[in-house]
């Protein structure tokens, strides 16, 4: 079993004590229920033993200074939610499922293809994925979010889409705004409500903490502590893509979802996400993962559709 050695920094020295708890309770809870070594000194605490158990730990000190940055004090259940929260979070992920709100709903990869993109978007701060339709580009991507929002890693979800649909413009939909976004923002909707309960979808997006929203609404924002989705990003352009991109604050995940082979946008606009492909391949901390048709995950018809519409010959 390979061992490490963390160094983990104590964000508010003067929560120190709120954070070590009463007679330094939390640091023992985390020597015992991880059976790892914890020393505090100048400003850090120094984790020690196996590699899981560590990161376990680690998880539990991050949730808890997270809490620390909006209030003074930490109750005996923020403590334990951390601790147990960590715990299944690591149980779930050793059977490679994604924990998101509804009960008794887990989310699992289905193909290795859509394992490496849930690695990706877990250990990447953006990930670009691509494929063809049904093979779980947003599907997944949102039930990450809902995993990180659970866990307590983000404070909020943004889910956009560009306003282009299938050629036409939101201008030929009747309506007010509210009406005439919602059926482009309508698969983000479903996918939500197969993660999370319809009633506590409703309350997070009274709260703030669940926006569904046009990419032009998004303009301007530094978005912090945010799991940040974009659906059907093959519609940007150039100019939307680099304002999308540069969106993502401290402490987020961004997930950029699309299939290059479905563009919508004028001839002579570039799409943003086939430009973003090409100019920040090999960044660090940026994912790409391209998913085939053999990842397709819908009715067993959607993959020989596929086929048949590429002239290819159907699977049987």
């Amino acid at each position: 079993m390979s061992t490490v050695s963390v160094n983990v920094t104590i964000e508010n020295p003067q929560k120190r004590l709120a954070l070590f708890g009463a007679a330094d309770r939390n640091l023992r809870m985390l020597r015992e229920v991880f059976a790892v070594g914890v020393v505090a000194r100048e400003g850090e605490l120094r984790l020690s033993g196996a590699t899981e158990q560590v990161d376990k730990a680690a998880t539990v000190i991050d949730k808890l200074q997270r809490k620390l940055r909006r209030q003074d004090s930490l109750s005996a259940e923020d403590i334990s939610l951390a601790f147990r929260d960590t715990q299944h979070a690591a149980d779930m992920e050793k059977e490679g499922a994604i924990d998101v709100y509804s009960r008794g709903h887990v989310v699992r990869a289905k193909t290795a293809g859509q394992q490496l993109y849930i690695d990706a978007i877990f250990n990447n701060d953006l990930t670009f994925c691509v494929g063809p339709a049904g093979s779980g580009k947003t599907y997944l991507a949102v039930a990450a979010a809902a995993s990180m929002l659970k866990q307590g890693k983000v404070r909020k979800l943004v889910l956009a889409r560009p306003a282009v649909e299938a050629g036409e413009r939101l201008g030929f939909l009747p309506g007010d705004l509210q009406q005439k976004v919602n059926p482009s923002l309508r698969p983000l909707f479903d996918a939500l409500h197969d993660m999370i309960d319809v009633e506590q979808v409703k309350r997070f997006m009274l709260n703030d903490v669940i926006e569904v929203i046009p990419l032009a609404f998004m303009r301007g924002r530094t978005l912090n502590e945010a799991a940040i989705i974009l659906d059907e990003a093959q519609n940007t352009t150039v100019g939307q893509k680099l304002m999308f991109l540069a969106r993502l604050g401290n402490d987020s995940k961004m997930s950029d979802t699309g299939d290059p082979s479905q563009v919508d946008l004028e001839e002579n606009q570039r799409s943003g996400l086939i430009d973003a492909l090409d100019r920040l391949k090999g960044i660090k901390n940026i994912g790409m993962v391209r998913l085939e048709k053999t990842d397709i995950v819908r009715h067993r018809l959607v993959q020989n559709i596929v086929h048949a519409y590429e002239g290819e010959q159907p699977t049987l």
